[in-house]
């Protein structure tokens, strides 16, 4: 009796290989929320981080406090005092964040030590550093407002945390940092994360919440947001957080809000000072880490200066993954076979749609500039984007490029999208009204149908 084996293990291996080679030997900037830490999914989440540091991606991880230092204060019969919404540290909370902070880091560090028998980092020593590698200084008095042990960063030593992540360590960094003279202060968790992930030209700014990044309207994940454009969010975050301040009985869906748009604020600004992406990820569910960061979608959302995804012109380094586009459409029937060497030769003819250096779709356009015309082939996207616009979009740059060339119709030769581009504004034609040189190479076993676009009357 023979077991079926399931390929989805294998076929998410596969996938996740790009992006392992990808993040090998790249700095992430990963920042745990005082709210995550508290999180029954923190374990998992350390796992996680753990599993990364094992392929070979340099990790900072700075955490924050900040509920645990709130309910610390309210258990001494203390009130938290805020200004601008920093907190005023006084002597006697300033001793409370060092405790909780002090706390936290043995936690952290411990659990990511652990390396026994059916634990997911069995076998896996894990050096995690901490250090004095934030120098702080006060923020002073703002209108008449002394924050007197609050503080901001003065200096950040890069030289020492590269030395230890180069020495394959994890710097473990906290919300709490000492001066020249000696004095600690109290920092936000976002600054800190931010300020190291410039410094360090991170690859990653890497944030968890209590939902998986940050929704539109209709409830939907945003997948990209871009540093222009995220004042909307911004804007959105901090009147629901305003109208939350209202309400006595949503302490913690304010305190989440609150964290959000920090750590936003956050990516916003680590983005405009050329940290490549910065991700939103719920802290809720397991596995989040590693679907946003080994996957083609991702799950939460990420902060880019640039998109992911590219619409460009196909060069030779992209032969690869158009044969992996085209060869099961080849074998089906569905496109004419064509060589590798025939790709080399023709590669000034395609455009691809790259996503995260992977190619998920192309088409060809080949030019008859005798009767200004031009033939949109090879036309193909990866199984998992069939359904969204990849399709649409390779149409309306195969057109641009086809006027940029002087071409005034552009013609396809189809077996099985007919109604595709029909619907696209397509219509059926004749052999006849092909090019000369075209006609005299029509397949008439494959019978193929040939539609016409006309650019000259397009909407």
């Amino acid at each position: 009796m023979y077991r079926v084996r399931s390929t989805e293990l294998v076929q998410g291996f596969r996938h996740s290989v790009p992006y392992i080679n990808a993040h090998r030997g790249k700095t992430f900037v990963v920042m745990l929320s005082g709210e995550t830490l508290m999180n029954k999914n923190f374990v998992n989440i350390l796992n996680d981080i753990g599993m990364l540091h094992s392929l070979g991606i340099r990790l900072v991880i700075v955490y924050g406090a900040r509920p645990q230092i709130e309910a610390n204060i309210k258990k001494q019969g203390d009130i938290p005092h805020y200004h601008k919404n920093i907190r005023i540290t006084d002597s006697n909370t300033l001793e409370i964040v060092k405790q909780t902070a002090g706390m936290l880091q043995l936690d952290i560090t411990s659990e990511l030590s652990m390396s026994v028998n059916n634990t997911p980092l069995q076998g896996v020593h894990i050096n995690v550093v901490s250090g004095n590698f934030v120098i702080a200084q006060p923020i002073g008095v703002d209108e008449g407002v002394d924050y007197q042990h609050s503080g901001k960063i003065r200096r950040i030593d890069t030289e020492a945390i590269n030395h230890q992540l180069n020495n394959h360590a994890i710097v473990l960094i906290g919300p709490v940092a000492v001066s020249i003279t000696g004095e600690s202060f109290n920092l936000t968790a976002e600054e800190v994360a931010t300020q190291i992930a410039i410094k360090l030209n991170a690859e990653k700014l890497i944030g968890f919440s209590n939902q998986q990044g940050i929704s539109d309207e209709h409830g939907h994940v945003i997948s990209e947001i871009f540093p222009d454009t995220a004042q909307k969010y911004l804007s959105l975050l901090s009147d629901e957080i305003e109208s939350l301040k209202t309400q006595m009985d949503s302490f913690e869906e304010l305190m989440h809000k609150e964290n959000t748009l920090r750590f936003l604020n956050a990516a916003v600004a680590a983005c405009k000072k050329g940290v490549r992406r910065s991700h939103l990820i719920s802290f809720h569910e397991d596995g989040s880490l590693l679907q946003e960061l080994f996957s083609r979608d991702g799950i939460g959302t990420q902060v880019v200066e640039q998109s992911a995804e590219q619409v460009r012109q196909a060069t030779i380094h992209d032969i690869g993954g158009i044969l992996e586009l085209i060869r099961p459409l080849e074998d089906q029937g569905i496109l004419v076979r064509r060589s590798r060497e025939q790709l080399e030769i023709e590669i000034d003819k395609f455009t691809v749609v790259v996503r995260d250096n992977l190619s998920i779709a192309c088409a060809a356009l080949y030019g008859f500039e005798d009767e200004k015309m031009g033939e949109m082939a090879c036309v193909a996207v990866h199984p998992e984007y069939r359904n969204s616009s990849r399709g649409d979009i390779l149409l309306e740059h195969i057109k641009n490029k086809a006027k940029k060339l002087g071409l005034e119709k552009i013609f396809v030769l189809t077996t099985s999208s007919i109604h595709w581009f029909q619907e696209r504004g397509f219509k059926p034609a004749e052999i006849d009204d092909l090019p000369f040189e075209k006609r005299k190479l029509y397949n008439y076993q494959r019978r193929s149908k040939i539609l016409i676009f006309d650019l000259n009357i397009e909407i």
